[in-house]
């Protein structure tokens, strides 16, 4: 961990509401909401503030050695439980994840049963400071059933002096005995405007069209906003043009090629939401996500509303299958085919 994890802004105000009632703190809690608000970061900023030795309306202080010792990383007290292959995303595996990182050609997407009995030792050593113990466990749907299970076993007796906070997107993803053993924290999505003036603070331009094309999730927007070059990415703009041609038998080949380089859920998201503002343009109402993108606008009344409906909810079901289909070449150009013909104009 490389400085004192803190707040961002729009959580300062759920957190230290939060954090007042430290004294009597639930030994596990489910810290849950939507892709990209910054759930990850509330729970590594939640731990510092529950070791910090003087904290300040319940928040960490930054000054006292609890503070110092986390922000360079080396604090006993608080352990990392994620996946080796986000650990070495992050470019600093904590002990649990080093342990096993040259037992497989390529780092475990899961958290592994090994990385939960590793924590024993830890257990039954007294805290330093006399305070709390921290395990941030994220994601928390990476929990296979084994290591799932013996999670379960280690909250139903939970240690002394220990807080686990698990961070999920999906509380319904998850074992529901192991859901039933945590108090649950729903962070929200934080204000338009707030997340606008952040984004701005953080020198992004067009701060709009990124939280936008982020469905208004802040942090996620940052991302995007450092990883493309435009908040509409320049193959769904084309995935319109094509649309717009209205062609019999559209050629979607070099778009599939394009997508095959691509994670699935990072072109099926986009797709839903630009069908999402499609359907929205149909009805005579502005568009949510790609407000820029004035082909939509002149498309979207000459389609079917019965069609766009349909697509969604077919998006909707290839979102649930996209991580393990059984040809991916196949499967990105059966999409493909399915969003063309959906976009079809209605003849007069």
């Amino acid at each position: 961990m490389s400085g004192l994890p803190r707040f961002y802004p729009w959580q300062e105000p759920l957190a230290r509401q939060w954090l007042a009632q430290r004294e009597r703190f639930a030994h596990a809690w489910l810290i849950h909401g939507v892709a990209g608000i910054g759930k990850k970061q509330f729970a590594l900023a939640a731990a510092a503030s529950l070791l910090c030795e003087q904290p300040d309306n319940g928040i960490a202080c930054g000054q006292c050695m609890a503070c110092r010792w986390v922000a360079g990383g080396n604090h006993p007290d608080i352990r990392r439980i994620r996946p080796d292959a986000l650990a070495q995303a992050e470019q600093a595996p904590d002990a649990a994840s080093a342990a096993s990182s040259g037992k497989s050609k390529s780092p475990s997407k899961d958290i592994r049963i090994d990385q939960l009995r590793s924590l024993e030792s830890w257990f039954n050593t007294a805290t330093h400071l006399g305070g709390w113990r921290v395990a941030v466990l994220y994601p928390a749907h990476a929990l296979n059933p084994v290591s799932a299970n013996a999670l379960l076993k280690i909250l139903e007796e939970p240690p002394a002096q220990t807080v686990f906070l698990l961070v999920a997107e999906a509380p319904d993803r998850l074992l529901p005995t192991l859901v039933s053993r945590c108090r649950r924290l729903a962070l929200p999505v934080p204000d338009s405007q707030l997340s606008e003036q952040w984004l701005a603070e953080q020198g992004i331009s067009q701060p709009h069209e990124w939280l936008a094309a982020a469905s208004f999730a802040p942090v996620r927007a940052a991302e995007l906003a450092t990883e493309a070059e435009s908040p509409c990415p320049a193959w769904l703009a084309t995935m319109l043009q094509v649309a717009s041609q209205q062609q019999s038998n559209p050629d979607v080949g070099a778009l599939a090629d394009t997508l095959e380089r691509i994670e699935p859920l990072e072109w099926i998201d986009p797709l839903q939401r630009l069908t999402f503002d499609l359907q929205l343009l149909n009805t005579g109402q502005a568009p949510r996500y790609f407000p820029s993108l004035t082909a939509a606008g002149r498309l979207a009344p000459k389609l079917s509303a019965q069609r766009l409906s349909n697509l969604s909810r077919w998006l909707h079901q290839q979102r649930q299958v996209c991580e393990h289909p059984l040809n991916a070449k196949l499967f990105v150009h059966d999409v493909l085919q399915q969003v063309v013909l959906a976009w079809r104009v209605v003849p007069d």
